[in-house]
C-alpha cells in the first residue's frame, strides 16, 4: 500500500514539491554561509519525493547552532513553507483518493518549517 500511495504522490505532488526544495537548495549552496541551508533542502527534497513510510526524528544533540539556523529559517522560508503545505493539502482533503496525500502534505510541515537538527528515517 505504501509504494502505491508514493507512486501516486509522486505523480500529483511528489515531483513539484522535490524540484521547488532543489531548487531552492542550489540557491542556498551558492554563498557558503547558506550551505546548512542547502543541504536541509536536498534533505527534504529527497523527503517530498517519497514520504509515506518516513517519518522525521528531531535530534537532541543538534546544538546551538542548529537553534540559530531553524530561526533564521524559520523566518525567511519556513513560515512560507509551512504555509504553503498546508493550503496545498486543502484542495487533496476534499477528494477520498486524496486524503492520504493531505496527510503526507501536513506531514512535512515540521521538517519544512525547522529543518536543520531533522533527521528522516524510515518507520521500519
Amino acid at each position: 500500500m505504501r509504494t502505491i500511495l508514493n507512486v501516486i504522490w509522486l505523480v500529483f505532488a511528489g515531483i513539484w514539491l522535490a524540484i521547488g526544495y532543489t531548487l531552492a537548495g542550489i540557491v542556498c549552496c551558492i554563498l557558503i554561509i547558506t550551505i546548512p541551508f542547502g543541504i536541509a533542502s536536498f534533505r527534504i527534497a529527497a523527503y517530498a519525493l517519497w514520504p509515506f513510510g518516513r517519518t522525521v526524528e528531531r535530534d537532541p544533540d543538534a546544538g546551538v547552532f542548529s537553534l540559530v539556523g531553524n530561526v533564521i529559517w524559520c523566518v525567511v522560508a519556513g513560515i512560507w513553507l509551512a504555509i504553503g503545505h498546508v493550503v496545498t493539502s486543502i484542495p487533496l482533503f476534499i477528494s477520498v483518493i486524496g486524503i492520504p496525500l493531505g496527510v503526507a502534505n501536513i506531514k512535512m510541515i515540521p521538517v519544512s518549517l525547522l529543518p536543520l537538527g531533522a533527521r528522516i528515517v524510515d518507520n521500519d
